[in-house]
């Protein structure tokens, strides 16, 4: 019996080792303030760690790996990034200056890009249409579940460091990985996904479909600039520790907590409910999404004016962490529906490539400069500004989901765009 044969295993397997990677890749938020002060790292710097290096690596690995992918073993694409990353987490653990940690996290981004656009094609093929939007949405709770446990294992682990805490994730990583090598997944045979084209030739038919549909662009370009909220989550810990006054273990483990609930609850909303909306909501997916932004955009907006003891502070964190992963299950079902079955890694490697340069790299090292800048000048509350014209781009996000609700809508029927 193939071990395709039971699609709801493969997609729990996929969540552990998506939980897992977002572990690994957000400790470094969890121990922000030790690490900061460890290594003396500025705003700038910081900023360029947890943004600026995934760029030069995930995002341009993504889309490299995205045509392995199509090509050829996904399982195995995966477990060669696995092992590329965890060596790397255990890795940074040894960092002793801000050059050795960007080497470290650099190679960590370049192994984790093998993970997403592999995993994506996989679920896509395994679950119908009808059932996409809640498939993705359980996958990308690793997200959130990663997240969250960084923050909570930083705070549980305070007392025995940063250093030990990344070399035990990068010994778990090499356990899990051996596993997937033993899996086969063959393309482009008779009961198979299909091969996709050499590197060169692939590019040039997935930026064919790109430019031939206005609803994948609408929908890729909300998604990336929705992701500007994750460079909110990056510097959120030091906003609350410096200009609201908590204390670095308790929040680490408040906003650990908070992430996993929230987080989790963003998927599984935007997930499931999306596939049953999808059939009755005008627009679909695309105006599922909508309908989220106009609902959580105001409260995360709010929450950036009111005192640190303000119950509103903390509903605005809970949006905040809702949004954007409620997102990813009805993003990626739009994206993967609308996309023949051979290019669906490669274009989510372009969409992980645009993530990380407008989003994850621009994005944090933007705001690490900016809030910089706005100390130097006296300002008061410089990670307030920042964190607040973060929440803004949400709201744009919201207008281009609008302009995707304008396109086809995704079914069980519909036979994806044919590259040219």
């Amino acid at each position: 019996m193939s071990w395709k044969s039971n699609p709801r295993a493969v997609l729990i397997a996929l969540l552990v080792i998506h939980t897992l990677a977002h572990i690994d890749r957000n400790m470094l938020l969890g121990f922000s303030p030790q690490i900061t002060r460890d290594l003396a790292l500025s705003n700038a710097q910081y900023g360029f760690l947890t943004g600026a290096v995934w760029v030069l690596s995930f995002g341009v690995m993504a889309l490299f790996m995205g045509t392995l992918a199509d090509r050829f073993s996904r399982t195995r694409v995966m477990a060669a990034g696995i092992l590329v990353w965890s060596a790397c987490t255990a890795a940074s653990g040894m960092a002793h200056s801000f050059e050795q940690m960007a080497l470290a996290r650099f190679f960590v981004a370049s192994g984790e890009a093998a993970l997403v656009p592999a995993a994506v094609s996989l679920l896509a093929e395994l679950f119908s249409a009808e059932r996409r939007g809640a498939a993705m949405g359980v996958f990308f709770m690793g997200i959130p579940l990663g997240i969250g446990l960084s923050f909570l294992l930083a705070g549980s682990f305070e007392s025995q460091g940063w250093r030990s805490t990344f070399t035990a994730l990068g010994v778990a990583g090499v356990m899990v990985a051996l596993p997937l090598v033993l899996l086969r997944d063959h393309r482009g045979t008779k009961d198979e996904a299909p091969r996709g084209a050499t590197f060169r030739q692939q590019v040039r038919n997935v930026f064919e479909v790109l430019r031939s549909s206005r609803t994948i662009q609408a929908a890729i370009t909300g998604f990336v600039l929705a992701h500007m909220a994750f460079v909110g989550l990056a510097f959120m810990q030091l906003w609350l520790v410096r200009e609201r006054g908590f204390d670095p273990g308790q929040i680490a483990r408040q906003i650990g907590g908070l992430q996993i609930l929230f987080g989790v609850l963003g998927s599984l909303v935007g997930g499931v409910l999306s596939d049953r909306f999808a059939r009755r909501m005008a627009g679909g997916h695309a105006g599922f999404m909508a309908t989220l932004v106009v609902l959580c955009a105001p409260l995360m907006i709010a929450s950036r004016f009111v005192p640190a003891g303000s119950p509103l502070l903390y509903v605005g964190l809970c949006a905040s962490f809702f949004l954007p992963l409620a997102l990813y299950g009805p993003a990626i079902a739009v994206i993967q529906g609308l996309t023949p079955a051979q290019m669906r890694s490669t274009v989510t490697g372009v969409t992980m490539l645009l993530i990380n340069v407008v989003a994850i790299a621009f994005g944090n090292l933007a705001a690490g400069a900016v809030s910089d800048r706005l100390a130097a000048a006296g300002s008061a509350s410089p990670l307030t500004t920042v964190l607040l014209a973060t929440d803004v781009f949400s709201v744009i996000a919201g207008v281009f989901f609008i302009l995707a609700a304008r396109g086809p809508k995704v079914t069980g029927a519909q036979t994806p765009i044919a590259a040219h």
